[in-house]
């Protein structure tokens, strides 16, 4: 399975239209070479750089099996409160120098991970169920 962005790169640095400095909202990701018994996916935006530990930016889970791409902006599934407080997308914010953001794609066995009560649950849950997973890693400074 494999996913990239429009925005950027793998590897590459992350539009500021992206990030807490512009308008905050997600980039387009798109993916293929799902594999054989995906009954859904499950996404998540991290910063493993950030000073007091991994960061969760967005996690997203019961995305439909048919899709292949999410739109810029766009709420493809159910939503888990990231490390910001709040349900949804939260762009790169780093409080000094480049940090890294993996957003992962997970092809899962099941078609509804069902209530997630958290980022914890969402890891766990989402462990449990991964058939493949895809990563895109963008860069970003402030």
């Amino acid at each position: 399975m494999n996913i990239r962005s429009g925005a950027f790169e793998n590897n590459g640095f992350i539009p500021r239209k992206y990030s807490c400095k512009g308008d905050d909202i997600n980039p387009e990701l798109t993916w293929d070479n799902v594999p054989e018994g995906t009954r859904s996916f499950a996404l998540s935006v991290k910063d493993p750089d950030a000073p007091r530990g991994t960061f969760t930016h967005w996690l997203v889970y019961d995305i439909d099996r048919g899709a292949r791409k999410i739109d810029e902006q766009a709420v493809p599934g159910k939503q888990v409160e990231n490390s910001f407080g709040k349900k949804g997308y939260g762009g790169p914010c780093p409080p000094s120098g480049v940090h890294r953001y993996y957003f992962r794609l997970f092809a899962l066995d099941v078609e509804s991970l069902g209530e997630i009560r958290g980022m914890d649950d969402f890891d766990r849950k989402v462990r449990e169920h991964t058939i493949e997973k895809a990563e895109l890693m963008g860069r970003f400074e402030k």
